[in-house]
């Protein structure tokens, strides 16, 4: 490129820019005065041609310089829009130019959000204003980080929950020379996934190798045991090969999420082999062309039976029911709203809808209100999101609060009951069964791979609304549906559910005296009131070691580190499930209170 033509191409950026933020003036001066904005030329003198007096003038200078986050006064005699945006440009360029942390920032975060800089107040809320995550922040720090000679490590130490905060964090880490940021202990490598997640090199695949060795690193130790193959059925016990030994060995498993124990019974795997040798292994094509069995539309009207809403549409998983109907119903220029601890699939249909995309605290009513109020684009619409059962903290949302304020503030409402279905209510329908609440909530989302026994996800509402996702929802228009053999294994699934209530009854019990037993031993277990029982011990590197030990003692149940809980939430999830025995339930807690006492999640005994 010569430089005719990169003079040229930086003179069109600097005027998209300025054409930018003489839109933005433009609307802070119609806001404060009514005028429509056509009649607010370049050169029309505020007092003169508009009649602003001092007191509104004061007004839309200090609107400008909060707008813009300018940090110095803006200068006197600024009396046209014209002169207002050239002051605007200059204190831009200058503090850009005086201070390369603030202009890295807002360069990195412009580029992640796709938020103008003007839209980017320095003060907002990453979460709750901005659409922030954790995931989006590593990648703001890393562009920061590389751009001012930083270390690329850098992006998973720091949570700011504001670009104010961010600049100081990054200033102090500069100025110190690195001794701000956390050190590293030579004898373990602290490093967690979250390292990994922009490492940048022109070869793509740099990043994968330098993981490699932190996963070997991890495996030599055994404290990573993911992705093992068992080698028998899963029930309250499983055979499990340990790649890293060779070695099988029989657990009592706390992992599986066949919370009914249903998977296992004869009548489900009858009823799969025998539409498996009727209708054959799959189907070759989507639902649309050629991939549509008789019992996918009877599995439908089942489950809209089951949740007792009018329709019912079946994805592929239930991570494709989230990524579809989201992205199917909110665009662009929507709004969506989502609890901070939502299932990744949720915040991955968020990405794939592009809609605006609102966080509110975990489980806060009163942050889910104030960020209600801050949407205040009647033209557009708004859907809150919410899992029924968090998955990795066993909690229920307020779905009472969340239903009122989704009427109140006109938004639509869709609950994620893939830990719910078979759990809550007390035929086991979910959330909303638990709360009173059946229509109420306009959509219900499940998945079928855990108390229902099979695969797949599926979405429950009215018909005009389910109709549409139909032809619109991607994940389900071009994939293929499942397999016919797990249609009718589902639906014999949905009769056991049905007509054997006392299975929800067992699970209960074994929910309360394992809950018991682990809170009286003096076990962290946040606001869990369904299956899923959370350990919390916060460091990651304490975590791992616990469930090696609780391992090695022959239980296996998950742990749970960075990107399934944020950095320092790790944690053990144990799954309870109607099958384990009294015995499994007290063997399980003396094998957790030995394990924790062994790596200092619990204080030796005497």
């Amino acid at each position: 490129m010569n430089e005719a033509t990169t003079a040229d191409t930086e003179a069109t950026a600097k005027g998209h820019e300025g054409a930018a933020v003489r839109r933005e003036i433009v609307d802070i001066v119609a806001s404060r005065t009514l005028y429509d904005e056509s009649y607010l030329l370049p050169e029309s003198h505020f007092e003169a041609d508009l009649g602003i007096d001092s007191v509104i003038h004061e007004s839309i200078l200090a609107l400008v310089k909060e707008r813009f986050a300018l940090g110095a006064p803006l200068p006197d005699g600024l009396y046209t829009i014209r002169e207002l945006t050239a002051a605007v440009e200059e204190a831009l360029a200058s503090s850009s130019a005086e201070d390369p942390v603030l202009e890295a920032v807002l360069r990195a975060a412009s580029h992640h959000t796709q938020y103008r800089r003007d839209q980017l107040p320095l003060d907002a809320d990453f979460e709750g204003e901005l659409g922030i995550d954790s995931v989006v922040l590593v990648s703001i720090v890393a562009d920061c980080a590389r751009a001012l000679g930083l270390p690329d490590n850098l992006a998973g130490t720091l949570t700011a929950p504001t670009l104010r905060d961010l600049i100081a964090e990054l200033r102090a880490y500069r100025d110190s020379g690195g001794t701000a940021a956390p050190g590293r202990a030579a004898s373990w490598d602290s490093r967690s996934m979250k390292d990994f997640v922009e490492g940048r090199d022109g070869d793509l695949f740099a990043k994968t190798r330098s993981f490699r060795g932190h996963l070997r690193g991890r495996e030599a130790e055994h404290l990573y045991w993911y992705g093992m193959p068992l080698h028998s059925r899963c029930g309250s016990r499983a055979l499990i090969l340990d790649e890293l030994t060779g070695q099988k060995r029989e657990f009592l498993m706390f992992a599986s999420n066949n919370y009914l124990g249903v998977a296992n019974h004869p009548k489900v795997i009858e009823a799969v082999c025998e539409a498996t040798r009727a209708f054959g292994a799959t189907h070759t094509g989507s639902r649309f062309i050629g991939g549509t069995n008789m019992l996918h539309k009877e599995l439908e009207r089942r489950l809209a039976a089951f949740k007792g809403r009018p329709a019912c549409i079946v994805y592929p998983g239930g991570y494709a029911a989230n990524l579809g109907t989201i992205s199917a119903l909110v665009k662009s220029y929507d709004t969506l709203i989502v609890d901070k601890l939502n299932h990744m699939s949720i915040v991955d249909g968020a990405r794939l809808s592009g809609a605006v995309r609102k966080i509110y605290q975990h489980n806060d009513m009163a942050d889910l209100e104030r960020v209600l109020k801050r949407c205040d684009d009647h033209t557009a619409g708004k859907l809150i999101v919410a899992d029924g059962v968090f998955s990795m903290h066993g909690d229920i949302c307020d779905l009472p609060e969340i239903v009122r304020l989704g009427k109140e503030y006109g938004a639509r409402v869709m609950i994620d009951d893939a830990h719910a279905t078979g759990v809550l209510g007390a035929r086991g329908s979910g959330t909303a069964e638990h709360f009173g609440l059946k229509g109420e909530v306009d959509l219900e989302l499940g998945t079928m791979s855990k108390s229902l026994a099979g695969m797949g996800g599926f979405v429950v509402g009215d018909e005009d609304v389910v109709e549409y996702l139909r032809f619109y929802a991607n994940s389900y228009v071009f994939a293929a549906g499942i397999p016919a053999g797990v249609a009718a294994g589902l639906i014999a699934s949905l009769d056991l559910i049905e007509t054997e209530p006392e299975r929800i009854t067992r699970l209960w019990s074994n929910i309360r005296f394992l809950h018991q037993r682990l809170t009286d031993a003096g076990f962290d277990l946040e606001h869990t009131e369904s299956a899923i029982l959370p350990l919390v011990i916060g460091d990651e590197r304490r975590a791992l070691e616990m469930g090696r030990a609780v391992r090695a003692r022959g239980l296996f149940c998950q742990t749970v580190v960075f990107p399934g809980v944020p950095l320092g939430d790790a944690r053990l999830r144990i799954s309870v499930t109607c099958e384990h025995t009294r015995e499994d339930l007290e063997t399980a807690a003396g094998i957790f209170v030995d394990a924790a006492r062994e790596t200092g999640v619990l204080p030796s005994a005497g």
